[in-house]
Order: structure tokens, then C-alpha cells, then sequence
């Protein structure tokens, strides 16, 4: 067996290691021995998305934290943010989310929180790992009353609603708004539509009917033009798209223009920082975020802090710096103030309650940022060798690097998540950046394809 986490959980083709039955059960075995920390009795939260697999992975996660004397709160279809505040709400040592995000339903995964609502550290995940592939917990397991009990508890849905709600300005509503909010028929369907309602907005919903294979298919943030275009329809003021579970969010302005999260981080960021909300006028970003979210910021005397791709290394840098904000270009932002996590709802209220205040459309609001053309490429590998190993490739990256010279930036990495190597170039030449991001490509899949 290879390694099992990437850069958020574990995650792979349901039913195809890793993500059988058996490894999810031996999962469930290893964070519940991490969990007996205390005497008593010990509980960790289980959540998924809307996937046919969730079922399957839902059960033998179940029975492996059981097996080991730990109880199973279980909380069915709830976004993985709400499993986060879930998981600290009810004191449990630990949550589990059983989804694989933006992925098509063939693909499932597993990730952990702590206890306090924040994703497992590395080291940790090293433990649970070293524990699946070994037998040392067989010996472990306890019998007679000291096994552990399975429990559903009914009201996360509302728990978490709630919650959501609270985030939003006391002193003002959505009425008035009428918003296109696009599900992806995942974990999302029916919380999202309620917190929106509840707070006076006219909601258009879209990808509220999941049937375990339609999550994300042709819907939600990674198709978010057909959310766009719904919001020509309807004439809307603006439109939200979710991803399978949740944590992140893409939106369009009332002209069916997308708006992605580094707009977002933009005019989010200066309004912070005109309410003295933005501790050190900073936030958090990933390498793949466009320069031209640096320079918005610095118009207004702030700044932006880079961390490798991955939410999980957002989060980290913001509790090492005590940022409030932070995020990702696709959509994953976290407002650390109310969430330990990205949160594609919490993230909509904010931006609606800026648009409220202000009265200005998003349109507007998000051309406080001007975006240095950028060409991504997702390349499918059939490996992943060592780029340095790659022949050629790495003469065309200096190459490319020396001519963008302080114009523009290059990063060539291998997805976390998918068989992918991931190209990106920015600069401000649109067509001379595509072409060298096309003859990467080429040298890639001439190697790895």
C-alpha cells in the first residue's frame, strides 16, 4: 500500500483501494485509539456528502470507531464545515467527513478534524497511517460493555443553520435579493437553501436533488457557468455555486460574470481592513492565487501571505500568524473569526452582507481587483516521478521563468488529490503564456502521459 493521505485526506475510487470498506474500517479503528486520550467515554462525529459510496464507507468507518470502544455520532448528508462545528459543538474528540469534494461520485475520500474543529497535522496522520498497515490494534480492542455505541443525531441540520445565520449582520436581512444558488446535489442541498430563505432572500435553487450520482455532475463550482446562466435567466443579483461538500464557493455577478475567490479575498480583505477586522491588514493565499490580488491588497496598505496549494496549509499559516482571513482561488475561503475551515456558506453571507451594506452589485465590488492573465492546465500523468527527473522539462521552466523575469510567475506541481500535474502561468501577454504553458504540457504527457 502506498501512502494514503494527500494533501486533504484520503481519497480515491470507491470500492478500489484505498477506498474499500476495509480501510475505512481500519480508519475508524486508528482515530479512535488516537481519541482515548481520557478516561470515560469517548465520541467522534461521522458526516458525508451525497455519494452512493458514502453509505458503504459510512458504516465500516462506524464499526471500526465502535470496535475500539468509541462512540459514533452519526449526522448523514451535512457539509464538511458543519461536521467541523458540529464536531466542536458537541465536545467530541474528533470528526470524520466522509466526501470526495469537487470529484465525481465514483471517487470518495475521508478526511479528520481534531477536536477543536481544525484538520489533523501531519504527524498524525503519520500515526493513523503506521496503524492501518499494522495489526497492532487487533490486540487492542475491547469486549462486553466497553465496546462502543452508534447514535444519529437528528438535529445537526438545524444546529448548523443556526449557526450560519449568526455570521450574518443582526442589523440587516436578504430581502430585496434575488439569488441562483447552485447545490451540485451535494451535501449542501438542504441547508444552504434554508439559511438563505430564512434571512429574506428570493431563492432560484439549482442541484437540491441528489440521487448519489449527480453530485457536481454538470453542476456546482466546478461548472459554474450554468449558474451564471440561470442568473441571466432569472435576472438575479447575484449567483452562488457550492461544491459536493460545502467549503468552497463560486459566484457570478449580476451580468453572469464569474467571480472567483481571489475577487473574493480582494474586496473581502479591503472592507476588512477599512473596519480594522484584518489583524496586520494580511491574509492568507496560496501560490496559485493571481498577483493581482497582492497588488488590490496593497493598494490599501495590505498584504498577501503565500503558502503551498491546500486549504489545510491556509489554515495553518493563519493560526501561525493570527490571520482572520485566507483562501484559495477556487473558492475555499475561511473567515477564522466564525470557522476553522472553508466554508462555501459562511463565505456567501459575507459577501452579501457586504453587498447590503454597501449597496454596491458584486460587479462592482469585484472589480477592485485586477487579474494578471493566467493559463492553468491540468495535465493527466500516469505517475508521478520527480519533476527533476522529467526529461527537458526542467530547461523549459528556467527558460520560461527568464523571460517572465519579474512579470509574471510559473509554477509547475503535482495535484494532491488527482493523477494530475497542474501548470500555471501568469503574465501580460495572454497568447505567449498559453503557448509555453502548451509546450510544458507537451513535454509532460510526451514523459508522464
Amino acid at each position: 500500500m502506498g501512502r494514503l493521505f494527500g494533501t486533504d485526506g484520503v481519497r480515491g475510487v470507491a470500492n478500489k483501494e484505498p477506498m474499500t470498506a476495509d480501510i475505512a474500517m481500519r480508519l475508524g479503528k486508528a482515530i479512535a485509539y488516537l481519541c482515548r486520550s481520557h478516561h470515560g467515554r469517548h465520541k467522534i462525529v461521522v458526516g458525508k456528502d451525497t455519494r452512493l459510496s458514502g453509505y458503504m464507507l459510512e458504516n465500516a468507518m462506524v464499526a471500526g470507531i465502535c470496535s475500539m470502544g468509541v462512540d459514533a455520532l452519526v449526522i448523514g448528508p451535512l457539509p464538511t464545515p458543519g461536521i467541523a462545528f458540529i464536531t466542536q459543538s458537541m465536545r467530541a474528540d474528533a470528526g470524520v467527513v466522509i466526501s470526495a469534494s469537487h470529484n465525481l461520485y465514483q471517487d470518495n475520500g475521508i478526511k479528520f478534524f481534531q477536536r477543536d474543529g481544525y484538520k489533523l497535522p501531519d504527524e498524525q496522520e503519520e500515526q493513523m497511517e503506521a496503524l492501518v498497515e499494522s495489526d497492532r490494534l487487533l490486540s487492542l480492542q475491547p469486549t462486553a460493555e466497553k465496546v462502543g455505541k452508534a447514535f444519529r443525531i437528528d438535529d445537526a441540520n438545524g444546529r448548523y443553520i443556526v449557526f450560519a445565520k449568526e455570521t450574518f449582520p443582526k442589523d440587516l436581512s436578504l430581502e430585496g435579493l434575488r439569488i441562483v444558488l447552485d447545490c451540485a446535489n451535494g451535501a449542501g442541498y438542504k441547508v444552504a437553501p434554508t439559511v438563505l430563505t430564512e434571512l429574506g432572500a428570493e431563492v432560484k435553487t439549482m442541484g437540491t436533488e441528489p440521487d448519489g450520482k449527480n453530485i457536481n455532475d454538470q453542476c456546482g463550482s466546478q461548472h459554474a457557468h450554468n449558474m451564471a446562466a440561470r442568473v441571466r435567466e432569472y435576472r438575479a443579483d447575484v449567483g452562488i455555486a457550492l461544491d459536493g461538500d460545502g467549503d468552497r464557493v463560486i459566484f457570478s455577478d449580476e451580468g453572469g460574470k464569474i467571480v472567483d475567490g481571489d475577487a473574493v479575498m480582494a474586496f473581502c480583505g479591503r472592507e476588512w481592513i477599512r473596519q480594522n477586522r484584518l489583524p496586520g491588514n494580511t491574509l492568507v493565499a496560496t501560490v496559485m492565487s493571481n498577483i493581482g490580488l497582492d497588488i488590490s491588497l496593497k493598494e490599501v496598505g495590505g498584504k498577501v501571505l503565500r503558502t503551498s496549494v491546500g486549504d489545510r496549509y491556509v489554515v495553518e499559516e493563519m493560526r501561525r500568524t493570527g490571520a482572520m482571513l485566507g483562501g484559495e482561488q477556487s473558492g475555499h475561503i475561511v473567515f477564522r473569526e466564525f470557522i476553522t475551515t472553508g466554508d462555501g456558506i459562511i463565505t456567501a453571507l459575507q459577501v452579501l452582507a457586504i453587498m447590503k451594506r454597501s449597496g454596491i452589485p458584486l460587479s462592482r465590488l469585484a472589480g477592485q481587483i485586477t487579474l494578471m492573465p493566467q493559463v492553468l492546465l491540468n495535465v493527466a500523468v500516469r505517475e508521478k516521478r520527480p519533476l527533476e527527473d522529467v526529461s527537458g522539462l526542467r530547461e523549459q521552466v528556467e527558460q520560461v521563468e527568464k523571460a517572465l523575469g519579474e512579470n509574471g510567475r510559473l509554477l509547475v506541481r503535482y495535484s494532491g488529490t488527482e493523477p494530475l500535474l497542474r501548470i500555471m502561468l501568469e503574465g501580460p501577454n495572454l497568447d505567449q503564456i498559453r503557448t509555453w504553458a502548451e509546450e510544458l504540457a507537451g513535454t509532460v504527457r510526451l514523459h508522464l502521459g
